[in-house]
């Protein structure tokens, strides 16, 4: 980690390595679970991607990488609960073990919104991969099958997600001023 954390960041709340065994631990259980199996992942982006990046590298079973990307609409930094999507699936997911690679769930609006679509598109299965949790700011209850981590009610930038566009190639996970 660097000496001096990049300005507009407060601290470091989750180290790079802890980052790396968590991410390993992870694949490990998608990999037994999914043993014999080649599950579909349909990452969010944007800030899914490194996450997902690196849990790809560690996973023992074949798998097809998708990609999704949703808009909450609303004013200012909150979601007003209407969500669409700006970039759809090019994978049919019909039949298919999908699991869903999400960098934070927080209010749950956008992930249920996505789940919600995704089995009206009647896939064998549907689980969800989340690197974060924020449960104190939860609207909506969201089943997580494979989580990173819980963490308190800050913004958190780093590791894939961002603040305008900022911050998401910082190895760790950070608090914003």
């Amino acid at each position: 980690m660097p000496s001096e954390l990049p300005e507009g960041v407060a601290e470091v709340l989750i180290q790079e390595s802890d980052l790396a065994q968590r991410v390993r631990e992870l694949a490990e259980e998608i990999s037994r679970d999914y043993a014999g199996r080649r599950p579909l992942l349909v990452a969010c982006l944007k800030g899914a991607f490194v996450f997902l990046a690196d849990l790809v590298r560690h996973l023992r079973v074949p798998v097809e990488i998708d990609f999704v990307r949703l808009a909450s609409y609303g004013s200012g930094t909150e979601s007003c609960g209407r969500v669409a999507i700006t970039k759809d699936l090019e994978t049919d997911p019909q039949g298919r073990d999908v699991i869903v690679v999400d960098d934070i769930v927080d209010t749950g609006e956008t992930l249920c919104y996505l789940i919600h679509t995704l089995r009206a598109r009647s896939p064998a299965s549907l689980r969800v991969c989340a690197l974060l949790d924020k449960p104190a700011r939860r609207r909506r209850a969201v089943r997580v099958d494979y989580l990173g981590f819980t963490i308190p009610d800050r913004f958190v930038v780093g590791y894939g997600l961002d603040c305008g566009e900022k911050y998401r190639e910082l190895p760790f996970v950070g608090i914003v001023k």
